[in-house]
């Protein structure tokens, strides 16, 4: 594919390859409507520019995660209100979301919009997602990013927001380096979204624009490495699910080390990245002191990501709750999870971390 992409000298943003992508991931996901675009950062960009978020409103979004969607939502001049995790899930809490909302609006703020995140591949509860934001007028968002192949109740990830985004990021499953996707079933949110993704430029013979717009597309050649993948996708799930049960299998019976939720009932995970929490007086040490230890052996341990109220950048944001969201990343680890990870890789990572436990 991607030799048939240069060969067609389509490289800009626009091509054949581009229209292909976006085919194959509405029929892979069951949505109606595809945008390619250069990151997910940009597709979360695009989604609020479609919800109409504009400055003066408040997006509701989890504490605990990566910092895009808040990045997306200061874009807009809107701002971001922090709803804290449940303790068993890791998740956005319908029950602080209900919460957060009530509490703004009692205030005259302008709540508009929820963000959910499938944190780590896991699905969010949309079912109580999906029904809060219907009874309450506001527009759901689903950050997919690294969930792609994830599904819950019956529905691929992807396919739960009245926007969804998915990331091609280069540490995702399927990646062209860089790029992501909008995702929605409204035809007209997705058009709009594809004129302001190409500068806003109308169609005719000169440079005409009505509105600002974004340089956001994601080139033609990018989405052929995409496209070469699509067919890997099941196969580098079931990778990922091997290594996270030979974790499992290795590591569960160490004190003081729990692992990830993974949903239940209908939920189907990814298996995108392995995180575990560990409980220091157990374990024999600190998720911060195991973090430096790898350090010194050359392995990438990375620690889950710092909550959203706690960054510098967004210290003075509303929140509710980030109680557990603060314990939960204090004690958390994500371990090396690739599809390519090798059994004698594994070990050497199970054999680092077992030196310091306690048992």
């Amino acid at each position: 594919m991607l030799r048939e992409a240069l060969d067609s000298n389509w490289v800009a943003p626009a091509g054949p390859q581009l229209s292909a992508l976006e085919s194959e991931i509405t029929g892979l996901l069951g949505v109606g409507h595809a945008l390619a675009l250069n990151s997910g950062t940009a597709a979360l960009h695009l989604a609020l520019l479609q919800a109409k978020i504009k400055a003066g409103d408040e997006v509701i979004v989890p504490t605990l995660t990566f910092a895009a969607p808040a990045h997306a939502v200061s874009y807009c001049g809107a701002t971001p209100v922090f709803v804290d995790c449940g303790r068993l899930d890791w998740s956005l809490d319908p029950e602080r979301v209900l919460q957060a909302v009530q509490a703004r609006r009692s205030l005259g703020k302008k709540v508009k919009a929820v963000i959910a995140v499938d944190l780590y591949g896991v699905c969010a509860d949309y079912r109580a997602l999906r029904s809060l934001c219907s009874e309450h007028g506001l527009v759901l968002i689903e950050d997919a990013a690294g969930a792609l192949g994830s599904s819950y109740g019956g529905k691929r990830a992807g396919a739960w927001g009245d926007l969804s985004i998915i990331s091609l990021n280069g540490n995702k499953i399927i990646t062209c380096g860089g790029g992501g996707l909008l995702l929605s079933n409204e035809e007209k949110w997705i058009e709009e979204a594809r004129q302001l993704s190409q500068q806003a430029r109308e169609t005719g013979p000169n440079f005409h624009h009505h509105e600002v717009g974004f340089n956001y597309r994601l080139s033609n050649l990018l989405a052929a490495v995409g496209r070469a993948q699509l067919p890997l996708l099941q196969k580098r799930i079931e990778q990922r699910r091997t290594v996270h049960q030979r974790y499992r299998k290795s590591l569960e019976r160490l004190p003081g080390v729990n692992f990830m939720p993974l949903g239940e009932g209908e939920a189907s995970w990814n298996a995108w990245l392995t995180a575990l929490q560990i409980i220091a007086p157990d374990f024999g040490t600190s998720a911060e002191k195991i973090g430096a230890h790898f350090n010194t052996v050359g392995i990438e341990v990375r620690p889950l990501c710092k909550p959203m109220h706690l960054q510098p950048a967004y210290l003075t944001a509303p929140r509710f709750g980030g109680e557990i969201a603060e314990m939960i990343a204090s004690q958390g680890i994500v371990l090396p999870s690739g599809s390519a990870l090798t059994p004698g890789q594994q070990d050497r990572i199970v054999k680092e971390l077992s030196k310091l436990s306690n048992d």
